[in-house]
Parts: structure tokens; C-alpha cells; sequence
């Protein structure tokens, strides 16, 4: 099966790495694309081409201010991650409240393990 081009829609955009790490530095506010590049060490040529990309799926939006191009995160066009990542949310809840219930259940065991050790002398100095 073929491939969906990168331009596609959001999910294919943000599938690559380094985009995902432009929409971490552009989720604290706008910069222009000199701070992109000297905050994620790549070069100019590839922070603009990622960006580009994530213009056409509407993920950054650009402004000009004066001579700078200043980019920002649009949250509205990751909505369709939001949704699709929400729908196993109840299951990671799930799990993560039986993983809760063993790893206390563990901590009471030994707890009484301890208590009882220390009830017949083995918590004492050396013998």
C-alpha cells in the first residue's frame, strides 16, 4: 500500500520527530525561525522545510513582524490527534488503576513482611 504523502493530514506530519519537537518549543509561545533553530540544533534549510510542513496541515500558523516571519502553534488543527488519542484514555485509566492496586498490594506485603521480622528478632544487630 502506498504511502500517505506527509502533507496529507496531521498525523502524517507529526509522525516525523523533529516536527514534533517544533510543536514542543512553539506550545511555550510564537519565535521566529532563528530561535527554532538554535534551540533544536538543526539547520536553517531543515527547521524551515519542517515548517512548512506543518503549515500545510495547519499545524503553525505564520506571521510577518517587520523582517521576521513569527510562527505559533494552531492547537485547532491537532484536535483530530486529541480525539483519536482520547479514545484510549479509559483503557490507560484502566490499567493504570490495576497497576495502582498491585503495587500497593506489594507495598502492604512487605510492610507486614518487615513487621514480622522485626517482631521475632531478625531486625536485631548480628548475631
Amino acid at each position: 500500500m502506498a504511502r500517505a504523502a506527509t502533507t496529507a493530514d496531521v498525523f502524517n506530519a507529526v509522525a516525523e520527530p523533529r516536527r514534533r519537537e517544533i510543536l514542543d518549543v512553539l506550545a511555550d509561545g510564537e519565535r521566529p525561525v532563528n530561535d527554532l533553530v538554535r534551540v533544536l540544533g538543526l539547520g536553517q534549510p531543515q527547521v524551515s522545510k519542517h515548517l512548512r510542513v506543518l503549515r500545510e496541515v495547519g499545524a503553525v500558523e505564520a506571521r510577518d513582524e517587520g523582517r521576521q516571519r513569527l510562527y505559533r502553534l494552531n492547537g485547532r488543527a491537532l484536535k483530530p490527534i486529541h480525539d483519536w488519542v482520547r479514545r484510549y484514555e479509559r483503557s490507560w485509566e484502566e490499567r493504570f488503576e490495576s497497576l495502582d492496586a498491585v503495587l500497593e498490594e506489594i507495598a502492604t506485603e512487605e510492610e507486614d513482611h518487615d513487621r514480622n521480622d522485626n517482631r521475632h528478632g531478625e531486625g536485631d544487630a548480628p548475631r
